[in-house]
């Protein structure tokens, strides 16, 4: 699923990306899959891609919540931030609806991910406004 992912993001047809767009992906199985890694800038999200880590969940989660594996596997990853220095202890954590006009990460996902630590509604001056 990442390598289609990926294919499609450097499509020439398509996005036209040098690699995938996310940083990481965290699938349905509990694994997280590793996109650009910590240290390679994203392209997920216009005017946020230079100091941010994008982390997909793969899924469509607009009805269903993410299963507890997926959720985990989240939750790992950003500890695993924590202890390689790679995330800022007062890192703000955002779902892409409020950057940019997408539905993502899906109603249920956004609905879960701002009870977790670090999750803000504050974004400043360089966001997405309708």
């Amino acid at each position: 699923m990442t390598q289609r992912i990926q294919e499609f993001h450097m499509a020439e047809d398509s996005k036209n990306y040098s690699d995938i767009a996310y940083n990481f992906l965290i699938g349905g199985d509990g694994n997280a899959y590793v996109g650009r890694d910590w240290d390679k800038q994203g392209a997920h999200t216009k005017g946020f891609n230079v100091d941010s880590i994008g982390i997909a969940f793969i899924g469509t989660f607009t009805d269903v919540e993410p299963s507890l594996v997926q959720l985990s596997a989240a939750e790992q990853l950003i500890a695993m931030g924590f202890e390689q220095n790679k995330l800022s202890k007062t890192y703000r954590l955002y779902g892409h609806r409020q950057l940019a006009p997408f539905e993502s990460p899906g109603r249920m996902l956004f609905k879960i991910i701002q009870k977790w630590p670090h999750w803000s509604s504050e974004l400043g001056s360089n966001h997405w406004q309708e």
